[in-house]
């Protein structure tokens, strides 16, 4: 007798498999067209997280087809370590992301950000990885298009800009260095240049330079990550429950196929 569980574990792993093709695809493909260190780190996740996707879908779909119990615990074992690591990493997504926001200025259409306005988990990591960062970040050339502005932006309307938290820490001074505006990226220190920030000391007009290596820069990356992060923590949410509903079906069709080798073993 055909089981409508063993069916749908059958079909939801058809898709999940379908769908690992393209994961690895793309991630063969980054290994092929990566120029930076960035793309180059990629790569390598992505192949493994299509190839894993690939491997749970074929053990569920010949687990539940030709009911081989066996292959189907191992199927639902590895939905339940992956439910419990979504789980703990949404719950982890949620606290780390608590802190941390940008500063709203006066009269200015962007804002400040802090490094240490954030989660101290978050700033360990970015700073024991900053090198590879910065160079990430120098790569994607986040800054190009205040660069091609230069000089035929007024210092009125560069102020009414409305920037990236990355464009707010990387490519500009912190507002309280009181710099001299010359150009979106060009500004020059004056008499009451402030000396107790830092990163005003860092700052250097070349395109290159610019404020990558500065503190605001390291709390802009970290203001992205915390709303990416909320972001894919809600998703996770969703995808959980699918997963508990696809796991209860696994569950059913997994006692189905025990049932059906057991009436095969004993007519």
């Amino acid at each position: 007798m055909v089981r409508v569980s063993n069916n749908l574990v059958g079909i939801l792993n058809i898709i999940t498999f379908l769908i690992s093709i393209p994961i690895i695809a793309g991630g063969i493909w980054l290994s092929r067209q990566a120029n930076t260190e960035c793309e180059r780190f990629l790569e390598k996740p992505v192949i493994a997280l299509g190839i894993f996707v690939m491997l749970v879908s074929l053990a569920g779909l010949i687990g539940s087809c030709c009911r081989v119990s066996w292959l189907l615990w191992v199927y639902l074992f590895v939905m339940f370590l992956l439910i419990l690591l979504i789980f703990c990493f949404t719950i982890f997504a949620f606290v780390v992301t608590n802190k941390g926001a940008g500063e709203a200025l006066s009269g200015k259409g962007y804002k400040e950000y802090r490094l240490g306005d954030y989660s101290n988990w978050l700033q360990k990591r970015v700073n024991n990885h900053w090198g590879k960062i910065q160079s990430c970040l120098q790569d994607s050339k986040i800054c190009k298009t205040l660069i091609d502005d230069g000089s035929s932006t007024k210092v009125e309307d560069f102020y009414k800009k409305h920037l990236s938290a990355l464009q707010s820490g990387c490519c500009k001074p912190s507002n309280d260095c009181n710099f001299a505006y010359v150009s979106p990226t060009n500004w020059t220190r004056t008499a009451s240049s402030s000396s107790t920030n830092p990163d005003c000391g860092l700052w250097n007009n070349d395109p290159n330079v610019l404020c990558y290596g500065c503190q605001s820069c390291k709390a802009g990356l970290l203001d992205n990550i915390k709303s990416d992060w909320k972001r894919v923590a809600v998703l996770n949410i969703i995808f959980l429950v699918f997963l508990i509903i696809v796991y209860s079906v696994g569950c059913c069709a997994f006692r189905n196929t025990r049932r059906d080798n057991s009436y095969k073993r004993y007519p």
